[in-house]
């Protein structure tokens, strides 16, 4: 886990903390990039607890949805839990309108999501 382009770790007790680091999450080549080194963290960390921090995050397209969607179903098929922290009001619509807010757990910041983990 040492080429990290779109990502950043910093594992506080046993849960994976991930600062997404693209502004835009929208380019195809992007995105899959950033789905590989996500799904990294779970196929060949093993991290099973893990928090997205989307505070750097201002647009992200439906395939980066696609891949989050993904990342959720490698998370559970370990028993483990991912929770999205730090998400703007225009992302956090794209989720409701989707109706991704009722599988994923959205947390207003990352203490809020740490403390209930």
């Amino acid at each position: 886990m040492s080429d990290l382009r779109h990502i950043s770790i910093n594992v506080v007790n046993d849960i994976c903390v991930v600062h997404l680091l693209d502004n835009r999450i929208v380019d195809d080549i992007n995105i899959y990039e950033l789905g590989i080194e996500l799904f990294a963290l779970v196929e060949q960390s093993g991290y099973d607890k893990l928090l997205l921090n989307f505070s750097g995050v201002g647009f992200l397209s439906s395939a980066a949805l696609g891949k989050l969607i993904m990342l959720y179903k490698k998370v559970a098929v370990r028993n483990g839990v991912l929770k999205l922290c730090s998400i703007t009001p225009d992302i956090r619509e794209l989720f409701s309108m989707m109706n991704l807010d009722r599988i994923f757990t959205i947390c207003p910041t990352e203490a809020d999501a740490l403390a209930s983990f």
